[in-house]
C-alpha cells in the first residue's frame, strides 16, 4: 500500500492510541488496532518476519526485504507505541492511583462500543459464531478473576512475561497489561519504563518480539480461514473483559507483598448505589464519552479509507 507522510503520521497516531490502551490493565491495544482499521495489516506485516524474507535480508536485498516486511508501516506504528509507553506510563499509573473510577469508566464505555463494532464485522451469524463469542467471553472472564501473583524479576521470567503479554496485547479484549498484573510484573515493568531501565526493557522487548512473530502467524491464519468464528471469538473476549474494567469494586481480600505493603488480592464488582459515590455523574459522562469516541474514530477511519 502506497502511503504519504501524512498517512504515516496517522499510523503513528494509531500507535499512540494502541500504546495508551496497552498501558492500562484491562484495556487492549488490539482493540484500538481493530477499530482504527489496521488490525489485519498489522498481523500480515508481523507475519512477514519469516525464513524466506530473512534470507532476503541476509543476502543483502534490503529493499526487497523492507517492502515484504511493510517496514515503513511497522516503524511508524511502533514509534507511536513506544512514544506512548515512555510518556504515558507514569501518567496512567498516577491516574489509576488517584482517579481509578473515572479512568475505568472511560475505558468501560470504550470496550462496550468496541465489542459492538467488532461484532458488526461478522459477516454471517449462526450457532457456530454465537458459541465462539460465548467461548471468548468465558475465557476472558476467567482470566479477569484469576488472582495476581508476586513478581519474579529474573531475566528469564522478564523475557517470558514479554512473550506472553504481547500475545494478549494484539488480541482485542484481552489486555497485555492485565496479563502482566496476573504475573505480578505490571508495576515492575511500568517502573522500568519510567526509569528507563535499559536491561529490563531490552529483555522484555526481545521476549515480546519473539512472541509477537510466533503468535501473529497463528492469528492471521485463523482470520483468513475462519474469519467469522475468529471475529466472534474476539468480540467475546471484549465482552468478558468488561468484568475487569467495571469501575466500582470492593476489596474482599488483601495480601502483604515482600515490601510490607498491603495490596488487594481479590476484588468483587459492586453497584455504585451500594456506596454513595460523588463521582457517579462524572463517571457516567466519561463512559458515554469513551463509548462515543470509538464510533468517532470508526467514522474518521472510514472517511480516510474512502478517499484512498
Amino acid at each position: 500500500m502506497k502511503r504519504t507522510l501524512k498517512d504515516y503520521c496517522l499510523v503513528s497516531l494509531k500507535g499512540v492510541g494502541m500504546g495508551a490502551a496497552d498501558v492500562v490493565p484491562g484495556v487492549s491495544g488490539g482493540t484500538v488496532a481493530f477499530v482504527t482499521g489496521i488490525y489485519e495489516e498489522l498481523l500480515d506485516s508481523i507475519k512477514a518476519v519469516n525464513y524466506t524474507n530473512i534470507k532476503l535480508l541476509l543476502s543483502g536485498k534490503f529493499k526487497e526485504f523492507w517492502a515484504e516486511l511493510n517496514g515503513n508501516f511497522l516503524v511508524a506504528l511502533f514509534v507511536g507505541i513506544a512514544f506512548s509507553f515512555l510518556t504515558l506510563a507514569k501518567l496512567m499509573t498516577y491516574l489509576l492511583d488517584t482517579h481509578a473510577i473515572l479512568v475505568w469508566s472511560f475505558f468501560f464505555g470504550m470496550i462496550v462500543a468496541s465489542a459492538i463494532y467488532v461484532a458488526k464485522e461478522v459477516k454471517q451469524w449462526g450457532v457456530g459464531t454465537a458459541i465462539s463469542m460465548l467461548v471468548g467471553a468465558g475465557i476472558a472472564y476467567m482470566i479477569t478473576i484469576v488472582s495476581p501473583v508476586e513478581p519474579n524479576t529474573s531475566y528469564w521470567f522478564i523475557f517470558l512475561s514479554g512473550a506472553i503479554a504481547i500475545c494478549a496485547m494484539i488480541l482485542p479484549g484481552i489486555s497485555g497489561s492485565f496479563i502482566l498484573l496476573l504475573l505480578g510484573m505490571y508495576k515492575f515493568v511500568m517502573t522500568a519504563l519510567s526509569d528507563l531501565n535499559i536491561a529490563v526493557i531490552a529483555t522484555f522487548a526481545v521476549g515480546a518480539g519473539i512472541g509477537l512473530v510466533a503468535f501473529s502467524n497463528v492469528l492471521s491464519w485463523l482470520l483468513k480461514k475462519y474469519h467469522n468464528l475468529t471475529i466472534a471469538l474476539l468480540s467475546g473476549f471484549m465482552i468478558g473483559s468488561l468484568n475487569k474494567v467495571w469501575p466500582w469494586k470492593e476489596v474482599v481480600e488483601t495480601f502483604v507483598d515482600r515490601h510490607g505493603e498491603v495490596k488487594p488480592l481479590i476484588e468483587q464488582n459492586i453497584m455504585p448505589s451500594s456506596h454513595p459515590d460523588p463521582q457517579l455523574i462524572y463517571a457516567v459522562l466519561l463512559a458515554i464519552v469513551g463509548f462515543a469516541l470509538i464510533f468517532v474514530i470508526e467514522g474518521m477511519s472510514n472517511k480516510i479509507e474512502a478517499k484512498k
